[in-house]
């Protein structure tokens, strides 16, 4: 049967946790704020493919306009051409105040097709200058990605073994605590941005909010004969002296 920990031991090990989980952070520290960055930019340039597909579709849009215009238009003149023609061999007016008229309508056609084709121009003028103004920011996000990336790759392999040593430390510390107490470190740890849930006094203050501490608390802390939380920030409080536990030497008793 496995000897039950005193409370002592059980601060220890906790405390020993906390710096494990506290070294890990540092290393996340390393890397800063470019996982998320990284991130962000890949998130932005999937956003500006996106649009740019949809902007290149537009473009063709407009263009199949101009093209259709400019086919009413040449359309519309072989009509012309026809007509006149026809005109030189008509019987009477009727057939000429007709074949007057159908010349009329194409005429109305090509200045309507002009006009549809001078509005289509200004479109498709103002779309390509938005399509190439995304291109050029298209293509600075993915050299910005590209830089981002190498610059993470090189502090992951700086950092992965001593992540991977400290993941090791962390697991065998966690074994050895009961969950009751893992669930609660953890529960703090997850409270605050700097990760502390077991902190030293220091100066009479807590270590994580820096609240005082009163004098019978910091007795007690330093018997070791229970858990203690600060009663502002809830994090776990030892003594300075709590990775000494189980290294004290044995007492003289002839002394």
């Amino acid at each position: 049967m496995a000897k039950e920990l005193t409370v002592a031991e059980k601060l220890k090990l906790l405390y020993e946790l906390q710096l494990v989980d506290s070294q890990t952070d540092e290393v996340e520290i390393l890397k800063g704020e470019l996982p998320m960055e990284v991130r962000d930019l890949e998130d932005e340039i999937i956003g500006l493919e996106t649009r740019l597909r949809k902007l290149q579709n537009s473009v063709e849009d407009v263009e199949g306009e101009l093209s259709r215009y400019n086919m009413t238009i040449l359309e519309s003149n072989a009509l012309i051409e026809r007509y006149k023609k026809q005109m030189d061999n008509v019987r009477n007016n009727r057939e000429h105040d007709a074949l007057s008229k159908e010349i009329e309508l194409q005429d109305l056609e090509i200045q309507l097709a002009e006009k549809r084709i001078r509005e289509a121009k200004q479109v498709l003028e103002a779309k390509q200058g938005t399509l190439e103004a995304s291109k050029s920011r298209l293509d600075a996000k993915k050299e910005n990605l590209v830089a981002k990336q190498e610059e993470l790759k090189k502090i992951i392999e700086k950092t992965t073994k001593e992540e991977e040593k400290l993941k090791r430390k962390s697991d065998r510390a966690r074994k050895k605590i009961e969950d009751r107490l893992l669930k609660a470190y953890d529960k703090v740890r997850k409270s605050y941005r700097n990760g502390l849930s077991v902190v030293t006094v220091s100066r009479n203050s807590c270590g994580g909010c820096f609240n005082k501490i009163p004098p019978q608390q910091q007795l007690e802390l330093g018997m070791r004969k229970k858990i203690i939380a600060c009663e502002h920030c809830g994090r776990v409080l030892v003594d300075d002296d709590i990775l000494m536990v189980g290294k004290e030497p044995p007492v003289n008793k002839d002394a």
